[in-house]
């Protein structure tokens, strides 16, 4: 939890969050994914001074619980004084305790976005659904959380000013902004409504535009001119090259390979291999002009110019 600090920003766990969406979908399944189409509302976690700290707290807690789908766990909320903004023991079940840091006595619109990173932990120990490495598994909940529809009270606990700032969460503000418009753009759903934080909407707004960069990638035929540009010059060089494997150079997302074993080293087809913009599966198709695929784990219908 940043809280006064410098915030993070940029794009510095890119690809972490995007094999995270990609293992989410493998995980769960489309139709599971699908369910999930309707984000946590912003009055069913609302949360007032007047409102009884641990009482209000338990009710946030259950609304998480109902979300998730977690309908036999209960929370168990406390608070204490932590370095970070909250914990959760990860037992059997069906009892979970949850540690909220005591700053969110005083801070309590936040106590859904914390609780909303915490019961995501919960669903995914349920699920055996992790990253090696602490930082790689708390990314994996950020992301999770945000793509199921309850992160985005997480993007809006980010708010600055001149003199303080706070952040929660392992993700950046962009990062965040990338993953909820990822989301947006599969449920045809805006998050943008629900923010009460200024630098949550900029955040997110930054983030949206990453993620339809994804989508005008090359050989989609929504690329642009410079990318499809590069692309035949890129496909060019691995029909005269025919070597084994002809990854490019320099960050674009495709890769050239030899239709079959047979062909290596000779001139047969080729395939081209390319990130799916929905779910970061890698998709192989012919290299002969116009394709239609659909990606297996996401259903994504893809329209290619290979």
């Amino acid at each position: 939890m940043a809280n006064g600090g410098p915030v993070e920003r940029g794009y510095p766990h890119l690809e972490t969050v995007r094999a995270a969406i990609n293992a989410l979908y493998k995980r769960l399944s489309y139709d599971t994914v699908q369910t999930f189409a309707t984000s946590v509302a912003p009055v069913d976690v609302a949360f007032c001074d007047t409102d009884d700290l641990h009482l209000g707290a338990q009710r946030v807690a259950r609304e998480m619980v109902r979300h998730y789908r977690l309908p036999d766990a209960r929370m168990i909320v406390g608070f204490r004084e932590m370095t970070h903004a909250a914990n959760v023991e990860l037992a059997a079940g069906p009892e979970y305790f949850i540690e909220l840091n005591d700053r969110f006595r005083t801070h309590r619109r936040d106590i859904g976005a914390a609780l909303a990173h915490e019961v995501m932990h919960v669903y995914l120990h349920r699920l055996d659904l992790s990253f090696p490495g602490t930082r790689d598994n708390e990314i994996l909940t950020d992301t999770a959380a945000a793509y199921l529809g309850a992160g985005w009270l997480l993007l809006d606990a980010f708010r600055e000013d001149a003199a303080s700032s706070q952040k929660l969460g392992y993700l950046t503000p962009e990062e965040f902004g990338y993953v909820l418009a990822k989301r947006a753009l599969v449920f045809d759903e805006d998050p943008a409504i629900w923010f009460t934080s200024p630098q949550a909407y900029t955040a997110y707004t930054a983030g949206m535009e990453l993620a339809r960069h994804d989508t005008r990638q090359p050989p989609l035929t929504a690329a642009g001119w410079a990318g499809r540009r590069r692309y035949a010059r890129d496909r060019r060089h691995a029909q005269d090259h025919h070597s084994p494997d002809t990854s490019q150079p320099g960050g674009v997302p495709y890769s050239f390979t030899p239709d079959s074993p047979v062909n290596r080293g000779g001139h047969g087809p080729l395939r081209v291999s390319f990130p799916c913009p929905t779910c970061h599966q890698r998709i192989r198709v012919p290299v002969r002009g116009r394709v239609r695929a659909r990606c297996g784990v996401c259903r994504t219908v893809l329209e290619c110019d290979t």
